[in-house]
């Protein structure tokens, strides 16, 4: 390395970092000061990278999973030819920039994965090598390798001591994920203090106890950063790696170096005496000809290696024609639609009553017969969950063809992994757990919705219905609260085959994640409706499930397990009663006008919503003067069916919230 050219650069780096933030009033200066020079190793020397095509397939991935230090990033995007120009670097943190506070999918080329929530990067990463992995064994041949990166990582104090950077570890180190190496910033330091006030355990040891290769390193001396990045990568040891890099928080203004006090803004204002210091001129946001002429050589030349593995990829699409169609397809973000999905799964019998865990478990089979890209996992649970796929064989160290992950009993590692995985955008991936558990996950399933990913989860054990197991294990809120995160479908089908269109629908949902609500218990197959009118109408989020014979006068509507109720409570209430299903709120309210008032008609007011949950959400359906049934306390250790009849939810409670309407 050209070492007198990188300090050089390093230090131009930190220039940009500190005018940004001080120019935006805000940000986290103690990252890309005290990292720089790794930077300049990483983004001149030891990444495999195509400025000109962020979405290389064999690109390594870099993950800043410490997204507070998004000033590191976007400056090093900057100096090694990204599409990111020092006006966008000037627009830090403003409205509609490429540069915001935390670096976001999509919003930015070179950028991989939505990082803020600390720990949520090293899950990420996880899931990106796992998916590197299974590409490679799916596509690369004996005569043709095509895929051969790694997942590189830079993560910090706070990274690690969040809980879901241990759990996600565990499972790398367990699958022995030789393509992940994370880059621990050790400054100890945290924002409010100095780390040794909150953290006293060996990092090395812990890692090395889970089966990383471990190493440490001076973080400011390029050629080890470079040396510890290339020895990762030539490992053949079967272990991800760790490499510990001390460095200093801040460097380069003194007045906060090695100090909690460098990890904000706060040294910003410092700027002007550690300008001379840095060899840095008065101008504002500088980058010397020289450091843009290095650069701009580097990009070349990985121009020219990124032609050599073209010239590869060519002769293995020609060898490979039906191979290439399926990896250019998934990389594109193709999915099947919906409809073709159905097309797959055959129809049930019609007296098919089960849980529709159950039934989606049975939809799962032809679906990953279709689809040879499609994965799913479980958090120990497959035998509760029934998402296992059969004959599809299990992800291991040994397996990397396997499409069911074993996440072990880990939901927010497991949810972070499966964005990893989806931001990746080879596979269609899922997790399950039991829905209570589901906020373990919350953190990771909010990041899905808000980076988009076509992810989607199995979260059975959806009510009371549980029975003996309890309130600890019984939601009635969690349905509700994962309505109300923006862009997130949630599907709780009330049969099995508005469970077939249910996981229809997740697959083939492109711009954000699905959460599918299963039931533990048996419901009966709605089969007087004929099963394409379920389908489709489970498709549109809501439909007339049962029509009423004569003039309307009362609308109920019911979702999940409660659609039995709803239809026995017409049954009894006579001709003028109709029964909407409504598997998807957010689906439903994506139609267009005229068929939500097809189904809703604003000229009958008599409505009544049942729902074993909390009830609040439903009243945008029934309107003020509408009765809704529903359960708004914690549920009851007894047989599921005794809490259900308990708590009110019966077709009964119908009957009796209808006629109380007048």
């Amino acid at each position: 390395m050209d070492s007198k050219i990188l300090c050089k650069a390093a230090n131009e780096a930190r220039g940009l970092a500190i005018d940004a933030i001080h120019k935006a009033g805000l940000g986290h200066l103690g990252l890309p000061l005290g990292c720089a020079e790794m930077g300049a190793a990483l983004f001149s020397e030891s990444l495999s990278f195509n400025p000109d095509q962020p979405r290389w397939i064999n690109r390594d991935r870099f993950i800043l999973s410490a997204g507070h230090g998004s000033m590191f990033l976007y400056g090093w995007l900057n100096l090694s030819g990204y599409d990111i120009s020092i006006e966008d670097i000037k627009a830090f943190r403003q409205l509609h920039s490429k540069t915001p506070g935390h670096p976001e999918f999509l919003e930015t080329p070179g950028v991989e994965c939505t990082s803020g929530p600390l720990g949520q990067g090293i899950g990420n990463a996880v899931g990106f090598a796992i998916s590197q992995k299974m590409a490679a064994k799916k596509f690369n041949t004996g005569d043709h390798t095509i895929l051969d990166n790694h997942v590189i990582c830079l993560a910090g104090d706070g990274c690690f001591q969040e809980g879901v950077a241990m759990e996600a570890s565990a499972i790398a180190g367990h699958m022995g994920l030789d393509n992940l190496i994370i880059i621990f910033d050790s400054n100890d330091v945290t924002l409010d203090a100095m780390a040794d006030v909150s953290q006293s355990e060996d990092v090395a040891k812990r890692y090395e106890a889970i089966g990383f290769n471990v190493c440490t390193i001076d973080g400011h001396n390029m050629d080890a950063v470079a040396e510890a990045v290339a020895g990762a990568k030539a490992s053949d040891n079967g272990k991800p790696n760790l490499i510990i890099a001390k460095t200093e928080i801040g460097r380069g203004i003194k007045e906060v170096a090695g100090t909690n006090k460098a990890h904000g803004e706060g040294g910003a204002k410092f700027a002007d005496t550690a300008r001379p210091g840095l060899g840095l001129p008065e101008e504002l946001f500088h980058v010397s000809d020289d450091v843009r002429e290095f650069f701009a050589e580097r990009k070349a030349e990985k121009l020219s290696q990124y032609a050599e593995w073209e010239s590869v990829y060519n002769a293995w699409k020609a060898a490979n024609p039906e191979l290439a169609s399926l990896l250019e397809s998934a990389a594109a973000g193709e999915r099947p639609s919906a409809e073709q999905c159905l097309e797959w799964i055959p129809e049930f019998d019609a007296d098919a009553n089960l849980p529709t865990r159950g039934a989606s478990g049975k939809v799962l089979q032809p679906l990953a017969e279709a689809l040879p890209l499609l994965t799913t996992g479980s958090a120990d649970l497959f035998g509760s969950t029934k998402n296992y796929l059969e004959n599809q064989g299990d992800l291991s160290r040994e397996n990397y063809a396997g499409r069911n992950i074993w996440y072990g009993i880990r939901e927010h590692a497991m949810g972070a992994v499966a964005n990893g995985i989806a931001y990746d955008g080879l596979w269609i991936t899922s997790g399950a757990t039991f829905l209570t558990f589901s906020d373990y996950m919350r953190p990771s399933l909010r990041l899905a919705a808000l980076a988009k990913l076509p992810v989607f989860h199995f979260f059975t054990h959806d009510s009371v219905g549980v029975g003996e197991d309890g309130p600890t294990h019984q939601p009635v809120e969690t349905t509700s609260s994962l309505r109300v995160i923006p862009n997130m479908d949630v599907i709780r089908p009330g049969d099995p085959e508005e469970t077939a269109a249910a996981v229809s629908m997740a697959i083939a949902r492109k711009d954000g994640p699905t959460s599918l609500v299963l039931s533990r218990q048996n419901l009966p197959n709605q089969s007087e409706v004929p099963a394409a009118d379920r389908r489709q109408g489970t498709l549109k989020g809501a439909y007339i499930l049962k029509k009423e014979s004569s003039d309307l006068k009362t609308i109920i509507l019911a979702t999940g397990s409660e659609v039995q109720h709803a239809v026995n409570a017409a049954r009894e209430l006579g001709d003028g009663v109709r029964v909407v299903s409504i598997p998807s709120f957010e689906v439903f309210d994506r139609q267009d006008a005229d068929y939500r008032e097809s189904v809703l008609p604003s000229g009958c007011t008599a409505r009544v919503a049942i729902e074993a949950g909390v009830g609040d959400l439903w009243y945008k359906y029934v309107g003020l003067n509408g009765k809704v049934v529903s359960i708004d306390r914690f549920g009851l250790s007894a047989p599921g069916d005794q809490v259900m009849v308990e708590l009110g939810m019966t077709a009964e409670s119908v009957v009796e919230a209808v006629k109380s309407l007048g």
